[in-house]
């Protein structure tokens, strides 16, 4: 019997056992020559070069899972590690380019405009994505407070609101860009070996993508 098909009889006898073996105790690859050498044809048996490279083999296949593994070990060490560092992030203000919630009480946000600009605007959109109002913004990197209040003086209705940012030079379009807006943390979670924040309105965002983060304002 030849290399690959000692090899091939005893995988296909128990694949998972094999797989389990050799991630768990390299004694399995010794286990698995004795097999070769007992089953080889004496007048045509297996040279040494051959069990050398399939020691190397065995041995890099044990050394890449068992790093596998130790890297998914540390991988979840960080990442609960990290998520009860960012337990504190709860209750407080992170701001990021997403929809806020709106319930009545002014919305702050972080507008940042083109250097070049000349003129600022601010786009207001619902949750269906329909242009509510627009109002233009200093040429500034400083915080904007929204009232959320309509033309007649009335506040919009309760619900998440997208805000965009066009910056114009005589009349054209320089760049147009979703604003950064501050909102609530409420919930941190672990996802797909990500930390991702919760905030106010069930709006999920990546904590990398967050790029400030302040104490609620009384």
């Amino acid at each position: 019997m030849d290399v690959a098909t000692t090899t091939q009889a005893i995988g296909a006898a128990t694949p998972a056992a094999a797989a389990t073996g050799i991630s768990a105790d390299f004694e399995m690859f010794l286990k698995m020559l004795t097999v070769q050498m007992q089953n080889q044809d004496p007048l045509n048996p297996v040279d040494s070069t051959d069990y050398a490279t399939q020691l190397a083999t065995f041995s890099g296949v044990e050394q890449a899972v068992m790093t596998n593994d130790l890297l998914k070990a540390l991988s979840a060490q960080l990442t609960s590690g990290g998520l009860a560092d960012m337990a504190a992030w709860v209750g407080k203000q992170a701001r990021a380019a997403t929809p806020a919630y709106f319930t009545g009480q002014p919305v702050t946000l972080a507008p940042n405009p083109a250097a070049l600009a000349d003129h600022a605007e601010i786009i207001v959109r619902n949750e269906r994505g329909v242009e509510v109002q627009r109002f233009d913004v200093p040429i500034s990197a400083e915080p904007v407070e929204w009232a959320g209040v309509g033309t007649g003086g009335y506040p919009f209705a309760d619900g998440l609101y997208s805000f965009e940012l066009i910056s114009s030079l005589e009349g054209e379009v320089l760049t147009q860009d979703a604003v950064e807006v501050y909102s609530t943390v409420t919930e941190v979670r672990a996802q797909a070996g990500e930390t991702i924040l919760i905030l106010k309105g069930g709006v999920a965002v990546a904590a990398t993508q967050v790029s400030a983060l302040r104490d609620p304002v009384s």
